[in-house]
């Protein structure tokens, strides 16, 4: 886990040396996801995602965006009754911007989650997601000249989030899949 808040910590300080442009702002929006992979069962659960973005433009189109996102996700899993499971995550995205003139955008870049908690019905399950996800993104949106943004973002997960041996109705290999929809302000600090 330090190694990789590392690799994120040099990737946005070098950012910086390079930038033209720097902005930070808030981020809001909404999550719809659900688990994929292995035999599991499950329906979408509607969450949301809250917090901040830098960005640091190099030249006209391009920028690199780390973030810090508080996250839910999870899903309902379907047996006998659906059961709403939920994970909370500190999400790192650290996005690769090209952005046109006209405002709008095409982002893409891995991102790393911690585990802050989890609501899980399931009782025979201690600890039901690892403390570490793994994931890629890539997303569409616009941005206007003053900031304000609008966009949406497919996360798919690299690592297994099962932290669990596996039970007679649930296999620990499934991953996470997120579909995120966001309105930011980032507001320029400096050109």
């Amino acid at each position: 886990m330090r190694k990789i808040s590392l690799l994120v910590l040099l990737s946005v300080l070098s950012s910086a040396a390079f930038a033209q442009s720097f902005s930070i702002g808030p981020k809001a929006g909404v999550n719809i996801s659900n688990y994929t992979g292995s035999d599991i069962e499950s329906d979408a659960r509607v969450g949301y995602h809250l917090g901040g973005i830098m960005n640091f433009g190099i030249g006209q189109v391009f920028s690199i965006q780390p973030e810090v996102l508080f996250s839910t996700q999870g899903a309902k899993i379907k047996g006998s009754t659906k059961q709403e499971f939920k994970t909370t995550y500190v999400s790192v995205p650290v996005m690769l911007k090209f952005r046109s003139k006209g405002g709008f955008y095409f982002e893409f870049g891995p991102q790393a989650s911690f585990k802050t908690g989890e609501d899980i019905p399931d009782q025979t399950i201690d600890h039901f997601a690892k403390n570490l996800d793994l994931a890629g993104g890539i997303g569409l949106g616009y941005q206007a000249n003053f900031g304000l943004g609008i966009g949406a973002r497919y996360i798919a997960g690299f690592s297994k989030v099962g932290d669990f041996d596996k039970t007679a109705a649930m296999n620990p290999d499934f991953k996470n899949s997120v579909i995120q929809f966001s309105l930011f302000f980032a507001i320029p600090a400096h050109k």
